[in-house]
């Protein structure tokens, strides 16, 4: 009896498959995508290399919408006008910190908020409102976010458990709306709620 007879055909057939796939650069991603069904990481990467240029992220922004570049976390991410990035700030809510600062710790439910928030915006047009007051003291423009398909992503977030009411004078326009889905995940026990 060989020592090599059990693999057989079998471990010569993934030497085989393994080499096809070096070679043409086509399993790697079909193999990622089928290994982890609930990311969407391959997706994104699509999407990010067909990124639209800078004239027609100009002309949607003449329509109201701009190109989100990069999630930061549950309530913050980069958009591009076609002329200039700029860091938004979500009104109104706030997610759990992706990592500690000087001011917040890194949060329960921040990687889930985070996902949420890149699967629904990344690298794809949104619409923002703004409010009173438009930059906070970090610099950052702060709006109200609404998806293509006019989903209010703010309240989504809240109703959905991943962000919770943080609200700041004068920017309250959506206050009651945000408390009233806070209460509602609540009791439900949604995202950051659950036990």
């Amino acid at each position: 009896m060989s020592i090599n007879k059990p693999f057989g055909l079998t471990w010569k057939f993934r030497i085989l498959v393994v080499l096809f796939c070096l070679v043409n650069g086509a399993c790697y991603r079909r193999l990622d995508r089928d290994a982890y069904p609930g990311r969407s990481t391959n997706i994104v990467n699509d999407k990010q290399s067909q990124e639209p240029t800078d004239s027609e992220k100009r002309r949607k922004w003449k329509k109201g919408l701009v190109y989100v570049t990069k999630v930061i976390d549950g309530d913050t991410f980069w958009v591009d006008d076609g002329v200039k990035k700029t860091k938004v700030r979500f009104i109104g809510i706030d997610a759990p910190e992706i990592r500690n600062s000087a001011h917040k710790k890194k949060g329960y439910f921040a990687a889930e908020a985070k996902e949420y928030v890149a699967k629904l915006t990344g690298y794809q047009w949104v619409r923002l409102e703004l409010d009173v007051r438009k930059i906070d003291p970090y610099q950052r423009l702060l709006a109200y976010i609404y998806l293509e398909d006019g989903t209010f992503l703010n309240a989504d977030l809240v109703a959905k458990g991943y962000a919770v009411v943080d609200t700041h004078l004068p920017n309250v326009k959506y206050v009651d709306l945000f408390v009233e889905l806070q209460r509602a995940a609540r009791q439900e026990k949604l995202g950051l709620w659950a036990e």
